[in-house]
């Protein structure tokens, strides 16, 4: 089937995929059923769009959340009514906590039958309602093209973020003539794109005059393409900058300017700079719990700037003094544009202080681990993977703490390469996810951090990786617990670990092996590497690499619930030092 954009008459299912096929896409994720029946013989027809059958639909969206963070274009996802759709309301959520733009096409009753209790009914846009950027259901097929015209425009421009389309069987049969529509114009809905002349010019001139400033960037700026920019940006100003969870990679981190990941694992030097800074410059990034701490200590002698797309975002959680309201890149571009009208210059000697007291903190090497133990040390296992893959490597993970090991030894100095569930910290994400970038980019090495407990969460999905031969390498950070609600428990509930030992897990190299994938096992630190060599040399194969860690291992450090970024808890392997 080729893309039709003339007056033809078709059938609802055949007008779906035309209109998927106009928009460029090129891979669904899905998974069949009778309200969607239609829909799938209308793929089966065409061969211009490749539909990826995952094993569950949560991982269907899982897996389209991670083309899209990959690859900037919205991901696809198809499933049946009912089951089918509440299935995937943990990955819609998951892209909407992180602004991820994706199009869900739920499969529905026939309109006839909407309202009844019907098999497999459930109302899907009530159930979405609370996670999704916008939904529709659509009764007429006349009004078909033009919704899925409305639904890939709203996910992508603005801010970001998920937009269902529910479509009922019968409209899915039904034919009309076709015609997509070139453009489309929503009168309720004005994203603003550029940032008022005014604001910028203000922010300028507030930069120019800091003595203690720090640049605090997030997910916006990777989403917004605006990477060149705040490299150019930072680099012309010589000042610090730090990166959220979600925005790490939009500037490089083996650069000196960065002082590391901030917030609840961040850097010690990172949360003391925006402690003690006089002027924040907040690029995309949203002021949540887990990177201001408590809010009534947060920057609490900083003037604060704030660029973002949603003006909903600016001063939601902690006000600012100078909002700007427009995409990132753009704003970055005119706010270079007028540091450098301005003819004025940063203050050398005010800033060559903030330095020495940024490096002062630094010297406190806070990532310290014990390097000398006899088990494998979950910091020493990503140093490992990051030296074998050279650092290039698109890497997902699950939620834990696994996943801020990477975030504080994995030095990404790419945007888009970092693939993790932030806002939501939905565990089950990696692997789905990892299919999703290894599809976007077949020849790059993709790699899954994930712990034992969140792996079974979508395991089945060793299934659809053998079926597609996606060659995913798997490393299982594996100390037998669930680690960050062990660590919790430790620290705040008097060591009652209360249900977070796993006592029954499976032989996880016979379970790959029994998909069809390599399974590897390590345990001592000096096997560590060749194990690691010898599975990225399987460049054809899924290896599961289970490595067995320190079960006592703890991330440090840490800024606990309710306290501010100068109130944190150091690694016990921290040398005794004054730290004020």
């Amino acid at each position: 089937m080729s893309a039709v954009n003339q007056l033809t008459e078709m059938t609802g299912a055949d007008i779906l995929v035309n209109c998927l096929v106009q928009e460029g896409v090129e891979i669904v994720f899905g998974y069949p059923g009778g309200s969607v029946l239609y829909i799938y013989d209308a793929l089966f027809k065409q061969n211009s769009i490749r539909h990826i059958l995952v094993r569950h639909e949560q991982a269907a969206t899982h897996a389209a959340d991670g083309y899209s963070r990959a690859t900037g274009k919205p991901g696809v996802v198809l499933v049946t009514s009912g089951p089918g759709v509440t299935n995937t309301i943990t990955g819609i959520a998951t892209a909407y906590m992180d602004s991820i733009p994706m199009v869900i096409i739920t499969g529905q009753v026939p309109t006839s039958l909407i309202g009844n209790d019907a098999f497999q009914e459930v109302d899907s846009v009530g159930i979405s309602r609370p996670c999704v950027k916008h939904n529709f259901l659509v009764k007429d097929v006349s009004k078909l093209a033009e919704t899925i015209k409305k639904a890939f425009y709203l996910a992508v421009s603005g801010r970001p973020g998920p937009v269902l389309v529910d479509i009922p069987k019968d409209v899915t049969a039904q034919k009309t003539w076709f015609e997509y529509p070139e453009s489309i114009e929503m009168r309720s809905y004005k994203p603003v794109f550029n940032g008022h002349p005014g604001q910028i010019r203000k922010a300028a001139e507030l930069l120019l005059l800091a003595k203690r400033p720090v640049i605090y960037t997030g997910g916006g700026v990777v989403l917004g393409n605006g990477s060149a920019e705040l490299v150019e940006l930072t680099r012309m100003l010589g000042y610090p900058i730090t990166q959220t969870l979600m925005g790490l990679g939009s500037y490089p981190a083996t650069d000196p300017q960065f002082i590391g990941m901030l917030g609840m694992h961040g850097t010690y030097e990172a949360n003391m700079a925006m402690h003690e800074c006089d002027v924040l410059l907040a690029v995309g990034a949203r002021f949540d719990d887990r990177v201001t701490g408590d809010v009534k200590q947060f920057c609490p002698q900083a003037k604060i700037i704030h660029i973002d797309i949603d003006p909903s975002s600016i001063s939601k959680n902690v006000k600012v003094d100078i909002p700007i309201v427009g995409t990132v890149d753009r704003v970055l571009r005119d706010l270079i544009k007028a540091i450098k009208e301005s003819g004025k210059q940063t203050d050398a000697d005010m800033l060559a202080n903030w330095w020495q007291q940024i490096d002062t903190w630094r010297a406190t090497n806070c990532l310290r681990y014990d390097r000398k133990s006899q088990l494998i040390k979950p910091q020493f296992a990503i140093e490992k993977l990051y030296e074998i893959t050279k650092g290039d490597a698109y890497v997902t993970s699950d939620v834990g703490q696994h996943q801020m090991f990477v975030a504080q030894f994995y030095k990404f100095t790419k945007p888009r390469r970092w693939i993790n569930s932030g806002g939501l910290g939905t565990m089950g994400f990696g692997m789905p996810a990892a299919m999703g970038v290894k599809l976007a980019f077949p020849q790059e090495t993709v790699v899954c951090v994930t712990g034992e407990s969140s792996i079974q969460m979508c395991i089945q999905e060793l299934s659809t990786c053998k079926q597609f031969d996606l060659p995913l390498k798997i490393l299982n950070l594996n100390n037998g617990y669930m680690g960050m609600v062990r660590q919790w428990q430790e620290m705040f509930y008097d060591k009652r670990y209360s249900h977070s030992y796993f006592e029954a897990l499976p032989d996880f190299v016979k379970l790959a092996e029994s998909y069809g994938h390599v399974g590897l096992r390590v345990e001592k630190p000096a096997e560590l590497e060749s194990v690691l060599k010898e599975a990225f040399a399987l460049t054809d194969r899924l290896v599961f690499i289970d490595c067995k860690i320190d079960p006592a291992e703890n991330v440090y450090p840490m800024m606990a619930a309710g306290k501010g970024h100068h109130e944190m808890m150091l690694s016990p392997y921290q040398e005794e030092r004054e730290l004020a």
